[in-house]
């Protein structure tokens, strides 16, 4: 099949910064059977192709993004055919996907990997925030063949708005990222570890409040806050206002390789999102077992209790609690390392291939079978 692929970036030139790595791991997979064609819609300013992971990547670039890039997924059509067209977040590479499928007449789909079903007013952020975002989402998820999600509280919410979806995970590539059994904590301070950019949906102010509760009930740890800073330093000062310059550090963004090894140094995930799809770090630590406490979101909600721990959304007291009884629960933080890596193992990047595979054969044979069907239906006279 040939395929073509909306994204909005993380298929930077490089294959390391700007990347997303689960997604990646999903093109690369892909393009071993099918031809793949990426349309990146800002992964760069200006416009440019080049390859990677085994696909050819269309930056679409700024200015009028998305009528060029429908422009630019028709122009390749004609140069041979795509079955399908597929956008990897919803917002406007769904959009994109949708629209310039309906003009080649094939199937699309859509995978919701973002804030595109939320609205979170106090901090600006969410697709269905104002009138527009709402209508566009109910217009181009309803126009697509089929539309996914990787968590089961995403395929809720879209449930909630008559829209059905199914659960494809965006699961770790085992090869780059390979299983490490859960081990025991060593002696001296818990190693704590938070790994997300520094902005206003990951919530890092309730992260470092329920440290500052750790810290004043006396127990001894070390947290690594580990992500590019979008807030200009205003983590850093509030961890310098609780009191926690000594036992918090904040070391920047880290490739995927940089990354491997202090996760594997720490005892415990830590995250305080106030809106996830995944993350994708939970399934990263599972795999090089670690287990996880975090805000009762996306797969946080989906493996509580036994494979993770999750609590209510911006309750610094609660996450504090969760974190100190399970770095005292030897016996239960190494069973929760266990349940979440079988999770994670069982929902690999491959396992995310063979999902998406399934669902393009699927929907290219009701596109033929319509096809078929229309084909039959004699003219009036």
């Amino acid at each position: 099949m040939k395929l073509a692929l909306v994204l909005p970036g993380g298929v930077d030139r490089s294959g390391e910064v700007r990347v997303i790595p689960a997604l990646l791991a999903l093109i690369e997979r892909l393009a071993r059977r099918h031809e793949v064609h990426v349309f990146a819609l800002h992964q760069e300013a200006a416009p440019g192709r080049w390859e990677l992971a085994g696909a050819s990547i269309h930056n679409i670039g700024s200015g009028w993004t998305r009528w060029r890039a429908i422009a630019a997924i028709r122009a390749e059509h004609r140069r041979a055919p795509f079955d399908v067209v597929q956008a990897i977040f919803s917002g406007s590479c769904s959009l994109v996907a949708v629209a310039a499928a309906r003009l080649l007449r094939l199937p699309s789909l859509v995978h919701v990997a973002g804030g595109e079903m939320v609205a979170l007013h106090a901090i600006d952020y969410g697709g269905r925030r104002k009138w527009k975002g709402r209508l566009r989402e109910a217009c181009v998820l309803r126009a697509a063949d089929v539309v996914t999600a990787a968590s089961a509280p995403i395929i809720d919410a879209l449930r909630a708005l008559g829209i059905e979806a199914q659960r494809v995970p965006l699961g770790v590539d085992l090869q780059a990222w390979p299983p490490l059994a859960p081990r025991a904590r060593r002696g001296g301070p818990a190693r704590l570890i938070h790994v997300a950019s520094l902005n206003r949906v990951k919530d890092q102010p309730t992260l470092l409040r329920a440290l500052a509760v750790l810290r004043n009930a006396g127990l001894a740890f070390h947290m690594d806050i580990v992500g590019v800073d979008t807030l200009q330093g205003e983590m850093q000062e509030l961890a310098r206002q609780l009191g926690l310059e000594h036992c918090v550090d904040f070391p920047g963004f880290m490739t995927q390789r940089e990354l491997r090894p202090w996760l594997e140094a720490a005892d415990l995930l830590v995250m305080s999102s106030l809106h996830e799809a995944g993350p994708l770090v939970l399934l990263e630590a599972a795999v090089a077992g670690v287990p996880a406490v975090g805000t009762a979101v996306g797969h946080f909600v989906e493996w509580s209790p036994a494979a993770a721990c999750c609590v209510p959304v911006g309750d610094a007291g609660a996450l504090a609690d969760a974190i100190g009884a399970l770095l005292t629960d030897e016996p239960r933080r190494q069973r929760m390392a266990e349940a979440a890596q079988h999770r994670a193992l069982a929902e690999d990047a491959d396992c995310t291939a063979r999902l998406f595979e399934a669902l393009y054969r699927h929907v290219c044979m009701e596109a033929q079978a319509s096809a078929g069907l229309a084909g039959d239906v004699e003219p009036k006279p």
